[in-house]
């Protein structure tokens, strides 16, 4: 079973099918030896009635008791062996399926990490939550088909030869009626394929739904939208339900005549062979095994009905990763070096021009305009933007990140040691870990935990409120202590005292470093040095925070919202 550090190696893109067949190509052995003990396996249930026969005509008709006994201890010996085979089917068949699904996690978690900054712009929340919860184990329940599925065709095949020696005519019967019951099954498996990729995609939607609604929940709260919100979720909620419902009428149908039909199949091969008894056409002992026979073969059908299902379900599941797998990650065509020095970053599409050893401020009615900047001069999307002389899409996508940090107010926080998460890769002495803590005014956050800095920080802070969350990744970003620092909104769900404190001390610990920051809040725009009023994402007005005020109404209107807990502070 694949290592947890192991490569899993290059995954096939070209379709679901290729996927699946590559899952099993990674491990060979495995599934070869899968095929083997299921084959055999089922081989010997159908040895049973043979067996059987031969001891009702061989000893109970004749009365030959050391032959009935002779019988019935193979009987026993093969039943016992055939347990023990079943174990090993059924361990290495869960290897198979563990494998596949442990090998479909990595390179899902690995594309993501490939695509990085760039997975939340190709892809929503909700369809990688739905790969990794449901395709994943979809996928790998699939692969049984290289264990039983096998099995389940040479089973039948040793079926149809010893009928064959019982009577041609009972086998022919049995080689033509289980291909058909097949054959009435297959349109059902279209219909379900097509249910089940609408029924994902649905989840994927839902499974967005939820995330936001988890992130965002205060925020609807206050702007009085939790109800519109909800509706759309109810609604959302009940098309997947619906589907759900189709989803399962077919599976229902599928799973019955898997069954079914094979019964009623046994019945008409019962009475065929029991006709053929009474003519005196073949014996007691072989009525048995016939009947033993084609009981044995309700199995196999059954195992390869429930394979098509299986793999109808698990194309669907594949397709939607390959989908996520041929993903690509913005393109690094940069072959220039940055900047030699400390350099102005420019926004030819907005205007924005950041001066270096500068404090930058981005205000705009709509926060999407200022991030919309932010992320075009930090080169997370292709644009127009110069780093000094150079054009920063010539820059090479490495020498960005080691200079220029985008910090998000909403950069996920993962479940570590307070310690770790602000840390990052690299050791950072106690003084410099302090000072970080103090600018981001988050003493009380490590006073306030059990274990100060090594206290766990669960997934994504829920340990945390809001506000401590957001200084903790200002604290994350200090310490990060980039040449160039483009922070979101990096105080939004502070309140107005601790905002001010936060304001002043970030300008302190940044002077002389280059610093962007967007906000409304006159806390901290009265600290920058150069504000920039974007409207529809373009800067109409530029100068000190008390110039703007002065000549731009709108930007006045803008920040007034403020104003009162900017006074309070004072």
């Amino acid at each position: 079973m694949i290592d947890a550090y192991e490569d899993p190696g290059e995954p096939d893109r070209r379709g679901g099918a290729r996927y699946l067949l590559w899952l099993v190509g990674r491990q060979p052995g495995r599934c070869a030896a899968g095929a083997v003990l299921g084959s055999v396996w089922m081989v010997l249930l159908a040895a049973t009635p043979y067996l059987l026969s031969r001891a009702i005509d061989d000893g109970l008709v004749p009365g030959d008791f050391p032959a009935l006994a002779g019988w019935t201890a193979a009987l026993f010996a093969v039943g016992a062996f055939n347990s023990w085979l079943s174990i090993m089917r059924h361990r290495t068949m869960t290897r198979v399926r563990m494998d596949a699904n442990f090998r479909t996690v990595k390179v899902v978690v690995g594309q993501a990490v490939r695509l990085g900054a760039a997975l939340r712009r190709r892809v929503g929340a909700g369809e990688v939550v739905t790969i990794g919860v449901g395709d994943v184990q979809t996928i790998s329940q699939s692969l049984t088909v290289v264990g039983p599925g096998v099995g389940a065709v040479v089973a039948y095949l040793v079926v149809a030869a010893l009928l064959l020696s019982v009577s041609p005519l009972v086998a022919a019967v049995v080689l033509l009626g289980m291909p058909v019951i097949v054959v009435l099954v297959g349109p059902l498996l279209a219909r379900l394929q097509g249910a089940e990729t609408e029924y994902r995609e649905r989840q994927g939607v839902l499974t967005a739904r939820i995330a936001d609604l988890a992130g965002g929940l205060r925020v609807l709260n206050g702007l009085g939208g939790k109800g519109l919100f909800a509706q759309a979720f109810r609604n959302d909620s009940q098309r997947l339900r619906r589907q759900g419902y189709r989803v399962g009428a077919v599976t229902s149908w599928v799973q019955a005549l898997g069954v079914g039909l094979p019964t009623l199949f046994l019945a008409l091969v019962t009475w065929l062979a029991a006709r053929l008894a009474a003519q005196g056409l073949i014996t007691v002992g072989q009525l048995v095994s016939v009947y033993g026979y084609v009981a044995v073969l309700v199995g196999p059908v059954a195992f390869w009905v429930e394979c098509g299902y299986q793999i109808s379900r698990g194309l669907v599941s594949a397709r939607r990763v390959v989908r996520f797998l041929r993903l690509e990650p913005l393109a690094d065509t940069g072959t220039r070096d940055a900047p030699d020095g400390p350099a102005a970053l420019y926004d030819p599409e907005s205007g924005v021009r950041v001066l270096p050893g500068r404090l930058t401020a981005l205000a705009a009615a709509r926060p999407s305009d200022a991030a919309a900047v932010v992320d075009r001069l930090g080169g997370y999307t292709p644009s127009a933007a110069t780093w000094g002389e150079v054009p920063l899409a010539d820059v090479a996508v490495a020498r960005i990140r080691e200079r220029v940090l985008v910090a998000d107010h909403e950069a996920d926080l993962f479940a570590q040691t307070l310690r770790s998460l602000v840390c990052g890769r690299r050791e950072r002495a106690p003084e410099d870990i302090e000072r970080a803590v103090r600018t981001a005014v988050a003493e009380d956050i490590v006073l306030g935990l059990p274990d100060g800095l090594d206290s766990v920080i669960e997934a994504q802070g829920r340990n945390l409120s809001g506000g401590q969350r957001q200084r903790v990744r200002l604290v994350r970003a200090l310490l990060a202590d980039p040449e160039v620092l483009l922070a979101v909104e990096p105080t939004s769900a502070l309140d107005a005292h601790t905002e001010a404190r936060v304001a002043e001390r970030l300008r302190a610990a940044r002077q002389g470093r280059t610093t962007l920051v967007t906000s409304t809040s006159p806390l901290v725009l009265d600290r920058a040095d150069t504000v920039y009023f974007l409207v529809d994402g373009a800067a109409v007005a530029a100068g000190s925070h008390r110039e703007l005020l002065d000549s731009e109404p709108a930007y006045r209107a803008l920040v007034a919202r403020d104003a009162d807990a900017e006074e309070a502070v004072r």
